[in-house]
Parts: structure tokens; C-alpha cells; sequence
């Protein structure tokens, strides 16, 4: 039951590590969780849907929202949604924008989570992106979220207080990994694939990062590979 006088924060909760890691901090801050989860046509929108009904669970949220928006698989561009276009290979050196990238994905989930959060009276919007994901995707850059806090804080209400909150921003996956392992955060029942919904391919940059960051930590990730490559540094 939702508490009257509680802080409020909204969630993008995407399924994956980095946004069940942010609903950890959410909760930590002290925040009762509205969770927002989409479906946009990803390859692997039921098993992600699935994860974000589990985390709502184990966090007992306040509230899971879930939103069908086809408009980005329609408009197409991102071998994420696109079928003729092939999921590519993991190349973590890369500095090129990755064929995966949805083209301004982020904008359209922060201005529906901004809606909810005015909707429900919530005090902040909270996002697991992260300095590795805006190496390839421009719309997970701080400059964004600082540019969206403005159109957020001119856009609303003006009694309407809602901060957009990427605790991320500065950290790597190996730096999510290890604080959401501090704060038990339920990898298992988390999804980052790119390609299949079951078992995980472990060769696309999502399984890649995912799997190097807890490599890196020592800990093995819970879910379930076709294959398991090493991808520490030598």
C-alpha cells in the first residue's frame, strides 16, 4: 500500500541489471517505487517484461506501469527492433554509435515516465544508464539528462518538483555490478540480452559488458549462457 508521506521516484525498469541496480539506490534513498516498464518491439520484450514483474515483486513497488509503444519499432532503425538487421557481435573497443542504438529511445521513456511521475505525484525519475553506454549511445550522456531536467522543470506543473535522477552516469558496469551485489540486488531475475530470450546468447555487447562485470567482481552471474567467454583484460 502506498505510503501517503513517503518519497515518491519512478523507475525505468527495463528488465536488465543497470535499471534493477537504480531501483536499489531508489529504495535505499528512502523512495517508494513506481516502476515503469515498455515494450517497443525488442527482440526480447516478453523475457524482459517477465523480469520487471519480478522485480516489482521483490522491491514491492508501489505500482507497475507497463506501456506498449510500437512507435519506435515502426519508425525502425535499431537492429534491436528491425529483423532484417542482424544483432551485431560484441566489440567492446568500439567507439562507433552500435547498430543496437534505438534512435532517441531515451527521450521517449523520460518524457512517459516524466507524465507518470506528475500522474502520481513522485518526487524524482531514476535511470541505470551508465559511462559505457554513452561511449555508443548519445542519448545516455549527462549533457542529456541535464538537457531533459530543463525541459522537465519548463514543462510541468510549476508547483510540479520532479528530478531526473542517472545515478550511473560516471560508473561502469563493473561499478553497478559490484554496488548492486552489495545491496543484493536479485540478478537472476534480471535480462540483458540483446538477442535471445532464453537462454542468453553471452556473445552481443549486452551479454559481453554484463558478463566482463562480473568477471571483473569475482562473482558469477546467475543467469543462463549458451556461452560463457572470459572477457577480463589480460
Amino acid at each position: 500500500m502506498s505510503d501517503a508521506n513517503a518519497k515518491r521516484a519512478v523507475v525505468l525498469a527495463s528488465g536488465g541489471m543497470d535499471s534493477a541496480t537504480a531501483a536499489a539506490v531508489a529504495q535505499e534513498r528512502g523512495y517508494e517505487l513506481y516502476l515503469l516498464h515498455t515494450s517497443y518491439g525488442q527482440r526480447t520484450e516478453d523475457t524482459e517484461y517477465e523480469c520487471a514483474k519480478a522485480q516489482a515483486e521483490h522491491f514491492d513497488a508501489a505500482d507497475l506501469l507497463h506501456l506498449t509503444t510500437d512507435h519506435l519499432s515502426k519508425i525502425g532503425g535499431s537492429s534491436l527492433t528491425d529483423e532484417g538487421m542482424d544483432v551485431e557481435e560484441a566489440d567492446l573497443e568500439s567507439d562507433e554509435i552500435p547498430t543496437s542504438y534505438v534512435p532517441f529511445r531515451n527521450a521517449n521513456l523520460l518524457a512517459m515516465a516524466t507524465s507518470y511521475a506528475e500522474a502520481n505525484d513522485c518526487d524524482a525519475v531514476f535511470m541505470g544508464a551508465h559511462s559505457e553506454d554513452f561511449s555508443g549511445y548519445p542519448d545516455c550522456r549527462p549533457e542529456f539528462f541535464e538537457a531533459f531536467q530543463t525541459v522537465v522543470d519548463v514543462g510541468t506543473k510549476d508547483d510540479t518538483q520532479i528530478g531526473i535522477e542517472a545515478p550511473f552516469t560516471e560508473w561502469s558496469k563493473t561499478d553497478i555490478a559490484e554496488r548492486g551485489t552489495d545491496l543484493d540486488v536479485p540478478y537472476d531475475l534480471t535480462w540483458s540480452c540483446y538477442r535471445d530470450e532464453a537462454p542468453a546468447c553471452g556473445t552481443c555487447d549486452a551479454c559481453a559488458f554484463r558478463l566482463q562485470a562480473f568477471q571483473n567482481i569475482g562473482v558469477r552471474d546467475p543467469i543462463d549462457y549458451a556461452e560463457r567467454p572470459d572477457y577480463t583484460d589480460d
